[in-house]
C-alpha cells in the first residue's frame, strides 16, 4: 500500500489527506504547529492518523510520497532530509491533478489572480458548465476531487504551489502579471520567482492555451526564455491583437477563432485598468471553452468582486471606506491608489517583503493626504513617504487606524486600507486584517 505523508494540516493538507484516504492509501498528517479545531474534526471524522505540534522523523521518512503545504519553505533542513532520502515531495495541486480527469484552467500572477479566478469561475458557471473553484482560494482542490464530480476546475495558483508540481498540466494557463513578490522565498532573486510562475505552462502541449498580459515586459521576456508549447493568447490595453483581446477606444474586443466579442468597458461591474485586464483574461478563457457570447456579456455586468480586494465597506458622513487588505505587495497597492478619484487617507504597513516604495511616489503625491501606518515596524514607510505626505501616524490595531482616519477624512474623501505588506505582525491573515477593518468601520 502506498504511504502518503502530508506536511501541514491546513486547507490544502487536510484535503490531500482526505483524497489519499479515499484512494485507499496509507496516509499520515504531520503539522509542526497546533492543528486548528476545524481541521482536527475533519481528520478525526475521516479516521486519518495525525500528529500536532511536532514532526516525528521516523513516521515521515518512510513515505513513498510527501505532499507539502505551500507555506513550508523548500530550504529548511527537514525538507532537505526528505529529499536526500529519495522521497518525492509534491504539492496538493500535483497530487489532486494526478487523480482527476477534469479540465483545469490554472491562473497565476503576482496580482489580480483571485479576482480573475473568481470571475472566470463565475462566467463558466453562468454559462452552465459543471465547474469547481480551488487552489489558493476557497475549498481544497484535492478534497473536491475526492468528493465532487466537477468536469472543470478554475484554480488560483501561487508560486509556492507551482514549485511543487511535476506533471500538472492545465488545459488553459493564465499569467496575469509578474512583479517582485515573496522574494524572501526565492533568495531575493527575481528571476527565480519568474521561473516559478512559468512552471504553470511547463507541461502544456500545442493543444493547450497560455493567456497572458502582452503589456507586461517581464512576461514577454519569460515567454522568449521558456518557449511555451501552448498556443499563445495575449491581451493588451496598448496594442491590437489579431488573436486575443485588446481595447479599441472604450470597448474591450475579444478575437478568438475569427469571432469578435465587443463590450463597453463602462458596463463592467469592476472598474479600473487592472480589472479591465482581469475581465479580458477571464473572457478569453470562457471563449476558448465555447461559452455563449450573450451569457459572458451579462456575467461581466453582474459579477461581484473578491472580498478584501478594493471592497467598498460603507460611506460614513460622506467618506468612502475601502478594504483592500489583500494588497500584500506594492504592485497591488499601486492598482488601488490608481483607482482613487478623491483625496485619500491611506492605511499601510505590516510585514515588509523587501518592498521598494519608489513606484508609488507619483500616486501618493497626487492622491494621498495622510498616511496611517498599521504595523509594528514602520521605519521604511516613514522614510519613504515622510517628505511627501505631511501627516503620518503609527497605530497597532485596525480600530485605532479607523478612528484616526475618521478624524482626518472630510466629506467626499476616501479612507483606503491597502497595506502593501503581509499581515502577520498584528493579524492572523490578510482576511483577519480586512475583517477587523470592516468591523471598526461599522462601529464608527
Amino acid at each position: 500500500m502506498k504511504r502518503v505523508v502530508v506536511l501541514g494540516a491546513g486547507e490544502s493538507g487536510v484535503g490531500a489527506a482526505i483524497l489519499a484516504k479515499k484512494l485507499g492509501m496509507d496516509v499520515f498528517v504531520s503539522d509542526k504547529s497546533v492543528i486548528k479545531e476545524k481541521y482536527l474534526k475533519q481528520l478525526k471524522k475521516e479516521g486519518i492518523a495525525f500528529e500536532s505540534g511536532q514532526h516525528t522523523h521516523g513516521l515521515i521518512l518512510n513515505a513513498n510520497v510527501v505532499v507539502k503545504s505551500p507555506g513550508i519553505p523548500d530550504h529548511i533542513p527537514f525538507i532537505k532530509n526528505i529529499k536526500e532520502a529519495g522521497i518525492s515531495i509534491i504539492s496538493e495541486i500535483e497530487f489532486a491533478a494526478q487523480h482527476s480527469t477534469a479540465k483545469v484552467i490554472g491562473i497565476t500572477g503576482s496580482n489580480g489572480k483571485t479576482t480573475t479566478t473568481m470571475l472566470t469561475h463565475h462566467l463558466l458557471k453562468q454559462a452552465g458548465y459543471n465547474v469547481g473553484i480551488g487552489g489558493n482560494i476557497g475549498e481544497s482542490y484535492a478534497e473536491q476531487v475526492a468528493n465532487q464530480n466537477f468536469d472543470k476546475y478554475v484554480l488560483e495558483l501561487s508560486s509556492f504551489q507551482l514549485d511543487g508540481i511535476e506533471l500538472f498540466r492545465p488545459h488553459i494557463a493564465m499569467i496575469t502579471n509578474i512583479t517582485p513578490d515573496h522574494l524572501d522565498r526565492y533568495e531575493y532573486d527575481f528571476d527565480k520567482y519568474i521561473d516559478s510562475k512559468f512552471r504553470i505552462t511547463k507541461n502544456q502541449k500545442a493543444s493547450d492555451y497560455l493567456i497572458y498580459d502582452a503589456d507586461d515586459p517581464v512576461i514577454v521576456e519569460g515567454i522568449k526564455k521558456h518557449s511555451p508549447k501552448a498556443q499563445l493568447v495575449p491581451f493588451s490595453l496598448q496594442t491590437k491583437q489579431e488573436f486575443g483581446a485588446y481595447v479599441d477606444q472604450k470597448d474591450i474586443v475579444i478575437n478568438i477563432r475569427k469571432k469578435e466579442l465587443r463590450m463597453s468597458i463602462s458596463k463592467l461591474s469592476l472598474q479600473g485598468k487592472h480589472n479591465t485586464k482581469n475581465a479580458m483574461a477571464a473572457t478569453l478563457a470562457s471563449q476558448l471553452l465555447k461559452a455563449r457570447k450573450q451569457t459572458i456579456l451579462e456575467s461581466l455586468e453582474n459579477f461581484e468582486g473578491a472580498e478584501h480586494r478594493l471592497e467598498h465597506v460603507l460611506k460614513v458622513n460622506g467618506v468612502e471606506y475601502i478594504n483592500d487588505s489583500k494588497a500584500t505587495n506594492v504592485n497591488a497597492t499601486f492598482y488601488a491608489l490608481e483607482c482613487m478619484n478623491n483625496p485619500t487617507v491611506w492605511i499601510v504597513g505590516g510585514v515588509d517583503k523587501g518592498n521598494d516604495y519608489a513606484e508609488l511616489y507619483p500616486l501618493v503625491r497626487e492622491k494621498v493626504k495622510a498616511i496611517i501606518c498599521l504595523g509594528l515596524d514602520n521605519t521604511k514607510i516613514k522614510a519613504a513617504f515622510g517628505s511627501i505626505v505631511d501627516f503620518i501616524e503609527e497605530v497597532e490595531s485596525a480600530d485605532a487606524a479607523v478612528k484616526i482616519a475618521y478624524k482626518l477624512a472630510d466629506k467626499g474623501e476616501t479612507v483606503l486600507l491597502s497595506p502593501a505588506c503581509a499581515s502577520f505582525d498584528l493579524f492572523e491573515s490578510y482576511e483577519d486584517r480586512g475583517r477587523k477593518f470592516k468591523d471598526a468601520v461599522r462601529n464608527l
